[in-house]
């Protein structure tokens, strides 16, 4: 078997998630300046926003990235925040698609919401009930 390398206390640099827009500005509108995360790298038809210490959404233009826009969206996005509330209310401020209502999962130990992006991508805000 293959000898994996090595990585500093076993951790990555980074991880990134990237999805394709077909409208790369609407990407860019909504993940930098409506929900205000950092542009960490910019590679043109790539937009790389930090949304924690080491996770990152990485906006691809279709027309130039490995993947394709696809109708169908198999990726969630999750974004664990201290407190969930404030979240709910600013997205009901924003009036996003397909806002759910609060939920509590026991199960999970999560108070959660999810609403769709501009292109469709679900994104949950959760927090953890523990």
């Amino acid at each position: 078997m293959a000898q994996r390398p090595e990585l500093p206390g076993n951790k990555a640099e980074k991880l990134i998630t990237f999805i394709y827009y077909k409208d790369l500005q609407k990407g860019i509108d909504f993940y930098g300046n409506v929900l205000g995360f950092p542009l960490e790298i910019d590679q043109g038809w790539s937009k790389i926003y930090r949304v924690s210490e080491a996770g990152y959404v990485g906006i691809v233009d279709e027309k130039r990235g490995m993947q394709n826009w696809h109708k169908d969206k198999t990726v969630q996005i999750c974004i664990r925040v201290p407190e969930v509330d404030p979240w709910y209310t600013f997205a009901k401020e924003l009036g996003v698609e397909n806002l759910s209502e609060m939920f509590v999962s026991q199960e999970l130990k999560i108070k959660a919401f999810v609403f769709d992006d501009p292109e469709g991508y679900q994104i949950e805000f959760q927090e953890s009930t523990e």
